[in-house]
């Protein structure tokens, strides 16, 4: 039998005996990886003179033995070990010169973990022998601390890749069909009534049945996670007594953060893709690749820093004993280095292959994409990715910005990548308040903002449409306070955006007045319609869909306590909401007209006689210039034409012709439903103001609807008898009428507290 690596730390333990044996090993892969037999060890540095492989025991609070890494080969040191397991512990010191003027930062004082570590063992713990200069020296940064860290940190730890994944098949959502959900792994499931108190804040919880369940009764296909790889509590939190809740401080980008893992193995992680992929869920990481948690010059000695500093980071080229700061978190990642490309690269293949998650959100993508002479359409990681036969099949989604110079990149990205789009989130909440000239900004925007996006052969999915994340508001906060409430963060209130384009309607927060609420509720509808009436890929926020508060608070990355738990205990109005939605997410599916691969041009087609879209005011004809001009207007009507070209193949398109109205007026506005082509009359599917209607229910041409102040309309075109298109448009006809059935008929999977 072959020993494991309790035996081989115990067996080091006992005096007298003989140290490891130790081969010269390969350059490659880097990182600590199990062949079966043994283990290899390979850590890249361009600048350290000598590395040093630290073997602890199975809590990593001894250190057992340090062994020199034999060789160097192409600027890897490297060495093996036949008797190493899965399992072991260990870290690395990295010797040379501690010159921070040049860049370089090396202290073999403190213990490194390794960057392409699998899993992390311990957690950091806040002491002054983290940090390689001496704090409060004379010289700051440019003192030497001599202060062994060992203590005080996490250690790397061996990790064996088998895991038996059966019959598991990504989902592979087509992009038009995608709806993200954005949540956090514990905050999603730490007061989740069906999950044991051992799985909750896990990723044994997220797989737990009823929370599966719920996600996939909503209609969801891809769930986001916010980042699980490891990360660290920043000091100035934890000694305000909070936490880093978010994870945007990533430590290891190989390694699931341990706090998310209820078991010593990550294959809880795997675990939890497969039950993902089995119920036809796609999961997708937030990845924070453009900064690390080492912070600045006065920032600890952790990994990176250590190991190669001047490698690793983005250094002032006149002054290399500072960081550039492009992230606003103290450093950059210097991916025009080739190897710390590499690292990058590497890591997301080892997700997407061995992990097999199914697309990554980049956190501050611009940093990634930016070259010494700034962002480049043509960078390296760009270039890098879409190329990788891997990477170039799985979502590729951008936070198109950072802050640094020229750091506003929407629309930038390459053709095959999706990117967040604020300004559809800041132009939709405006248009709902109330705001002026806000129509022509609104039809722009639900059309998949073709401004920025219909360039390249780049369809109407590369926008991700969204109205709230996890940074700023939930949605039921948007429509409950005009001010946000961030006194729990210990910032005075000084923390979190200001500008929110928020409204609370006649109180701030809650509130018994029936008519207020009802106008929240009728709202927080309108946003929904919408998002997931829109062209381009709609994302909800976890909790959304049922009215989930923070009381206020837009800027929760700290509160890992009930401000940033999801409450399950869901009001009717909550689960009535969450149910509005479901019908949406199902309309949307059964609606080809809404998925289109084609951005709206609003032109007239003289082979096909039809516009794609026509922009409707509520007199029922077409909207005028002036009309378009006028600040005070806020009812407008979008007519999608069904007989449009639905694809590059020039012919007439067969979807169900629709009828959106939008009226962000605060009073009644009569809307006159237009004729149109090839139709008998109207059926609405969607008033905000009645959102229960269990039926379709019919109106007539030229019938004047009264739209409800600050309420959205959605009617379907039923076929007339004879028309040359009959059987596909009764039957595009017919599918949303057994969608809007099914939704009537089918429940959300919520499970209450007082469900038991």
């Amino acid at each position: 039998m072959q020993p494991n690596a309790s035996d081989f730390a115990s067996t080091l333990a006992k005096p007298g005996l003989h140290k490891s044996r130790v081969e010269a090993g390969r350059p490659f892969p880097r990182g600590a990886t199990w062949d079966g037999l043994g283990v290899n060890f390979a850590l890249f540095s361009a600048n350290a003179t000598k590395v040093e492989l630290c073997i602890f025991d199975q809590t990593g609070t001894t250190e057992l033995e340090r062994i020199v890494l034999p060789e160097y080969t192409n600027e890897v040191f490297h060495g093996y070990l036949p008797d190493a397991r899965p399992g072991l512990v260990y870290g690395y010191r990295v010797h040379g010169p501690y010159e921070p003027d040049a860049g370089h930062r090396f202290n073999p004082n403190k213990l490194l973990l390794d960057p392409y570590a699998k899993q992390h063992v311990g957690e950091l713990k806040w002491d002054h022998a983290l940090f390689g200069y001496t704090i409060g020296h004379a010289d700051g940064d440019l003192s030497f601390d001599e202060r062994d860290s060992a203590a005080f940190v996490p250690k790397s730890q061996i990790v064996d890749p088998a895991f038996t994944w059966g019959n598991d098949r990504r989902p592979n959502v087509p992009w038009e069909r995608t709806v993200f959900y954005e949540t956090h792994v514990k905050g999603f499931t730490q007061r989740h009534p069906s999950v044991p108190d051992r799985d909750r804040g896990k990723f044994s919880g997220l797989a737990h049945h009823d929370v599966v369940q719920y996600i996939k009764s909503l209609g969801i296909t891809s769930v986001e996670l916010l980042p699980i790889h490891a990360f660290v509590d920043d000091s100035y939190l934890v000694e305000k007594g909070l936490r880093n809740f978010w994870g945007y401080n990533t430590l290891g980008f190989f390694a699931p953060d341990p706090r998310y893992m209820g078991s010593p193995f990550v294959n809880e992680f795997k675990e939890l893709v497969s039950t993902f992929h089995h119920n036809g869920l796609e999961v997708i990481l937030d990845v924070v690749y453009n900064h690390t948690a080492e912070g600045n010059e006065n920032g600890p000695t952790l990994s990176f820093k250590g190991i190669d500093n001047a490698t690793y980071y983005r250094l002032l080229l006149d002054n290399k004993r500072y960081y550039i700061n492009d992230t606003g978190t103290g450093n950059t990642v210097n991916t025009s280095h080739p190897r710390v490309m590499q690292l990058v690269m590497d890591s997301l293949r080892y997700w997407a292959g061995e992990m097999r998650v199914d697309g990554f959100r980049f956190d501050l993508a611009t940093i990634l994409a930016r070259e010494p002479t700034g962002f480049s359409e043509e960078s390296s990681f760009l270039h890098a990715t879409m190329q990788d036969p891997l990477l170039s099949q799985v979502k590729l989604i951008a936070e198109p910005w950072d802050c640094g110079p020229g750091g506003y990149q929407v629309g930038r990205f390459p053709p095959g990548w999706a990117e967040w789009n604020d300004g559809y989130r800041d132009t939709v909440r405006a248009y709902w308040r109330g705001d002026e000239g806000k129509v022509p900004a609104v039809a722009g925007k639900i059309s998949a903002s073709a401004d920025l996006f219909n360039n390249r052969g780049r369809q109407p999915w590369s926008s991700v449409n969204f109205i709230t994340a996890h940074d700023g508001f939930t949605l039921h906060d948007l429509v409950c306070y005009n001010d946000k409430h961030n006194e729990a963060n210990g910032e005075d209130n000084r923390d979190g955006h200001s500008h929110n384009l928020s409204n609370n309607y006649g109180v701030e927060g809650p509130t018994e007045d029936a008519e207020i609420n009802n106008v929240r509720f009728r709202q927080l509808r309108n946003f929904f319609a919408t998002l997931l009436l829109s062209r381009g890929t709609p994302m909800i926020l976890a909790g959304d869909e049922f009215a989930r508060t923070q009381g206020g608070n837009n800027n929760a990355y700290a509160q890992d306590n009930e401000i940033g738990w999801v409450d399950w205990n869901v009001t009717q109005d909550g689960e009535d909401l969450a149910e509005f939605v479901q019908k949406l997410i199902m309309l949307r599916q059964a609606l080809p007209m809404l998925r289109r691969g084609r951005f709206l041009q609003g032109r007239f087609d003289q082979e096909i006689g039809a516009k794609d879209v026509t922009w409707m005011s509520p007199s029922g004809g077409e909207m005028q210039q002036a009309e378009w001009d006028d600040a005070g207007a806020r009812c407008f009507g979008v007519l999608l034409d069904g007989r449009a070209q639905a694809e590059g193949i020039k012919r007439i398109g067969s979807d169900a012709t629709m009828l959106l109205v939008l009226n962000a007026h605060h009073d009644v506005v009569n809307f006159k439903l237009p004729q149109a082509p090839g139709g008998r009359r109207w059926h609405c599917i969607i008033d905000t103001n009645m959102p229960n209607r269990d039926e379709l229910v019919p109106f007539e041409f030229d019938t004047d609807y009264m739209a409800t102040g600050r309420s959205l309309l959605a009617f379907i075109l039923e076929p007339e008898d004879g028309y040359s298109l009959s059987d596909e448009a009764h039957q595009a006809f017919q599918h949303v009428s057994e969608a809007f059935r099914r939704a009537a008929a089918e429940r959300v999977h919520i499970v209450r507290p007082d469900k038991g």
